[in-house]
C-alpha cells in the first residue's frame, strides 16, 4: 500500500513533479492527494514538459529527464481537468 505524501514531499511536487513521482499515472494513484491537489501537480508537469519541448525545439540540451506532455495530458484527462486547460496563449509553454 501506497503511503501519503508528507508537507515537504507536496511542496516538493508542486515545483518539481518529477523529483517526487516517477510518471504522471504515478500522481493519479497517489493516495491522499485531492483531485484538485493532482491536477495542480499535473499542471505543472505540464508546464515543465512543454519547457523541455522548447528547450529541445532551441537544441538546447535538455536538463533532466520529463514526462512526456502527452501522458501529462491523458492523466489530466484522467481527472477530467483537459477542458479546464486555460485557453492557447502566445507562448509555446501554455502560458501569458
Amino acid at each position: 500500500m501506497q503511503k501519503e505524501l508528507s508537507a515537504e514531499d507536496l511542496q516538493m511536487a508542486l515545483t518539481d513533479p518529477a523529483s517526487v513521482f516517477p510518471a504522471p499515472q504515478a500522481v493519479l494513484d497517489q493516495v491522499g492527494l485531492t483531485d484538485r491537489q493532482k491536477i495542480e501537480i499535473l499542471r505543472r508537469w505540464e508546464y515543465d514538459a512543454r519547457e523541455l519541448m522548447v528547450m529541445e525545439e532551441e537544441a538546447l540540451p535538455a536538463t533532466g529527464p520529463s514526462a512526456t506532455l502527452d501522458l501529462v495530458l491523458r492523466a489530466l484527462h484522467e481527472l477530467g481537468a483537459v477542458d479546464d486547460a486555460p485557453h492557447p496563449s502566445p507562448t509555446k509553454q501554455g502560458g501569458v
